[in-house]
């Protein structure tokens, strides 16, 4: 069979890459490996960041992973990869070199009984040894020699082609340790990607279920505010006998500001007297109804409803649990009025509010009136037996004004 360039060889075996330097693309010299796992010519990536540090933030030629300043490690083990293949492409014959100074062992040491290059007879370790030639040392002991090969009877057991395959054999084990590597990596990528694509389609499943069950509810909310459009508006009034002191109502009782002061009013059971609230004339007992409520540019407000008994003395819980449904801004966060709050992310500030009551399936949702946009749907409550009413809190000195209700 044919012998492969070591090139094609090294490419077949998947290693031709690892052993080459990504900016010069010769041999790795005294290589480097980065903390992205990339290796380099130290010379070669120490000359690239000397050049483009003054540009930024120096980047991986291969990867542009960030490379850290002292990232650089030397890599012993493939540095000794790279200088046996070089020394098997020079010597593809398996010709007998020195791995000290990669020359011809054409010299042999008497007293060392070993084959030595001429470098080496110069060394202090042989320098006062006799060396005869490689062939004198074959004819004095009458052995036909072939052309660098050392004669077997001077050497019992061969050391230096035992040494050779040695050699060999590490090298082919390195390199079978190396694509069982690769290998044992593809196949973890692999099945992580196909757990990826696996979470992917779940997540698509059951997206697709939530979107298909939403679709009837929004439908139906359509359908009810399309049946509300249409119906008559009726003015919605504020009952002033339940503001709190300082909420000034409107003499139309269609809308309230904060006045910084308390009005000299009498203190009725039914005011409130610790926060700015109020509640709406209208009671609602059964049906859907709907209104708007202009909140303009004040930052603390909140709008909803609210049961007829809830407290209006003292500190009042603002939650389906203390009898009030709403929603509220407050400085530049908005959130439902849950327990515990909802944190709702409006892409802008709404200046009208649609309140929806549906008192049969106990539901209250909020919507954007300029945008249509849904903002909050409270889960049903139980309003059976109980007048609901309309229901605000304002303290900013803007005006809140109620537009209309269909019923």
């Amino acid at each position: 069979m044919e012998r492969l360039p070591y090139e094609e060889r090294l490419i077949r075996l998947g290693l031709f890459k690892e052993t080459m330097c990504p900016i010069c693309l010769e041999y790795l010299m005294d290589p480097v490996t980065m903390d992205c796992g990339h290796n380099f010519c130290q010379g070669c990536i120490s000359n690239y960041c000397d050049k483009w540090e003054e540009y930024g933030p120096l980047e991986c030629p291969v990867c542009r992973d960030w490379i850290r300043k002292g990232s650089l490690w030397p890599n012993w083990q493939l540095g000794n990869i790279v200088r046996k293949i070089r020394q098997l492409e020079l010597n593809p014959s398996k010709e007998n070199l020195c791995e000290t100074h990669q020359e011809k062992l054409n010299l042999f040491c008497e007293e060392d009984r070993e084959a030595v290059c001429v470098a080496c007879w110069r060394s202090p370790q042989h320098r006062s040894h006799k060396v005869l030639l490689m062939e004198e040392a074959g004819s004095t002991v009458k052995r036909p020699v072939t052309l660098h090969v050392v004669p077997t009877c001077l050497f019992p057991a061969c050391p230096l082609q035992e040494k050779m395959e040695a050699e060999r054999q590490k090298i082919l084990s390195v390199f079978k340790q190396l694509g069982q590597l690769l290998e044992d990596q593809e196949q973890l990528l692999l099945a992580q990607l196909e757990k990826l694509d696996k979470e992917i389609r779940k997540n698509q499943d059951e997206n697709a279920t939530k979107v298909s069950k939403e679709i009837p509810r929004l439908s139906e909310l359509i359908s009810e505010m399309e049946g509300m459009c249409r119906q008559p508006a009726m003015n919605m009034t504020l009952d002033p006998d339940m503001a709190h002191p300082e909420l000034i109502v409107s003499e139309d009782g269609k809308s309230a500001r904060w006045g910084f002061t308390e009005e000299d009013l009498p203190d009725n059971p039914e005011r409130f007297d610790i926060l700015p609230c109020v509640l709406g004339c209208d009671r609602f007992t059964s049906g859907r109804h709907c209104w708007e409520v202009e909140v303009g540019g004040g930052r603390f407000w909140a709008v909803g409803v609210a049961r007829e008994s809830v407290r209006r003395k003292g500190w009042i819980s603002h939650n389906p649990e203390g009898g009030i449904w709403a929603v509220e801004r407050c400085g530049d966060q908005y959130q439902a009025l849950t327990s515990p709050e909802s944190c709702l992310p409006l892409n802008q500030a709404p200046s009208r509010m649609r309140v929806s009551l549906n008192c049969e399936q106990g539901q209250v949702t909020f919507f954007d009136a300029e945008n249509q946009g849904l903002v909050f749907t409270f889960p049903p409550a139980s309003f059976t037996g109980e007048k609901i009413r309309p229901w605000l809190q304002e303290s900013t000195g803007v005006e809140i004004l109620f537009l209309h209700v269909s019923v």
